[in-house]
């Protein structure tokens, strides 16, 4: 009998006579038993009857990959319904989005960590023009340790500013110099740089106006921030 593959299968019984394969003698490139001619993912294995991976939940991850295969979502396959970024079956409160904890709950920033982030604002202090801390700020930033050690999921951010004498980029310098040197005394205590963000702003966002000794006086600050 003719053969004209030469696939090994006669041209009455091969479903492709011209083209060789060992699928009914047809091609099969992915292996996943679906014929190329009737495969529309030809080149990835797939368990679906039209040779793809199946997507039961309809939501374009690809049940192998999905980490919700039977729930339509978007992140990593799963729903989240509150945008938070913790999936819904992780998420302790899944219609609760904001600022989050790991479990998923909207979290304040815990009033004791206000007190202290509110007094540091007046109490951290640096040597005239530089940014060395002054020892008399020790205690407070001592503190400002003290409650990133009580809530261990509690991170900070440190903002320099200056006021508005001097030179513009000088002043930025001093202000990022400035958050630095908070950032680096908690590090030396133990606390992680990954819980720590510290930028200067320079002259950019004053609280009081410039024109008087006072109001420099509290336009020059660092400020300490609290988020989950």
């Amino acid at each position: 009998c003719p053969d004209s593959d030469g696939d090994g299968i006669a041209d009455r019984n091969d479903s492709c006579p011209n083209e060789a394969g060992t699928l009914r003698g047809c091609p099969d490139s992915d292996g996943d038993g679906v014929a190329d001619k009737d495969d529309d993912c030809p080149t990835v294995a797939g368990d679906a009857a039209n040779g793809c991976a199946s997507d039961s939940d309809g939501d374009g991850v690809n049940d192998d990959v999905d980490a919700c295969p039977n729930v339509a979502g978007d992140v990593n396959g799963c729903p989240d319904s509150d945008g938070d970024g913790v999936v819904d079956k992780d998420d302790k409160c899944p219609n609760l989005g904001g600022i989050v904890g790991p479990d998923g709950c909207a979290r304040a920033v815990p009033a004791a960590a206000t007190e202290v982030f509110t007094r540091a604002l007046r109490d951290i202090k640096f040597n005239s023009g530089s940014g060395v801390i002054t020892r008399e700020s020790y205690n407070i930033l001592d503190e400002v340790v003290g409650i990133m050690n009580q809530y261990p999921n509690l991170n900070v951010s440190i903002a320099g500013h200056t006021d508005s004498q001097g030179n513009d980029d000088r002043n930025l310098e001093l202000s990022s110099t400035r958050a630095q040197a908070v950032q680096t005394y908690l590090m030396q205590k133990g606390i992680s740089a990954s819980r720590l963000r510290a930028v200067g702003y320079g002259e950019t966002t004053p609280v009081a106006d410039n024109a008087t000794s006072a109001g420099r006086a509290q336009n020059r600050r660092v400020e300490l921030r609290g988020s989950y």
